[in-house]
């Protein structure tokens, strides 16, 4: 990391049940994190586990765990929001058929892996994301960690000239 750029620590979270595949890309990442928590490139990393979806409406939601994943993912996308981009290709809203009522209910998909980065207290990037037709990919912001980057929208907007 660059002096003046903050040391970030990391939020890695992680779906417990993984479609083919995903397993070696977690590792990978999970491997990453460890060698620049090593190097001390990032403060530190946490991995939080979640499952593959969840229903804001119900019981589970209403538990501590599923508090803490809606409140994270309201967070990230005020992020999204307050930075103009997008989280919605990898935060999607289904309608489920419940197997035990005919019951249809709303869940949000989430994600095989989500990266928060953080300086300080305070919410600095959310992997991956789109900015228009671009995704910014968690293995595109260790990349920039590693070089001692800022996440590559705040360098697209450091780019921008209004003159």
């Amino acid at each position: 990391m660059t002096e003046d750029a903050p040391t970030p620590h990391i939020e890695l979270y992680v779906r417990s049940l993984l479609p083919d595949g995903a397993h070696d890309r977690q590792e990978a990442v999970l491997d990453r994190l460890e060698r620049l928590d090593r190097e001390d490139e990032i403060a530190g990393y946490n991995v939080i586990v979640w499952g593959k979806q969840i229903a804001p409406e119900s019981a589970a939601a209403n538990t501590e765990e599923g508090k803490y994943i809606l409140n994270r993912v309201a967070e990230f996308r005020q992020w999204a929001l307050s930075n103009n981009v997008s989280l919605e290709s990898f935060y999607q809203t289904t309608d489920v058929d419940s197997e035990a009522t005919d019951d249809a209910y709303r869940a949000m998909v989430l994600p095989v892996m989500g990266l928060a980065e953080y300086h300080e207290s305070e919410l600095a990037h959310v992997a991956p994301c789109t900015d228009g037709d671009v995704v910014h990919s968690i293995v595109d912001r260790l990349d920039r960690i590693e070089a001692g980057e800022p996440p590559a929208i705040e360098q697209t907007a450091a780019d921008v000239s209004i003159v």
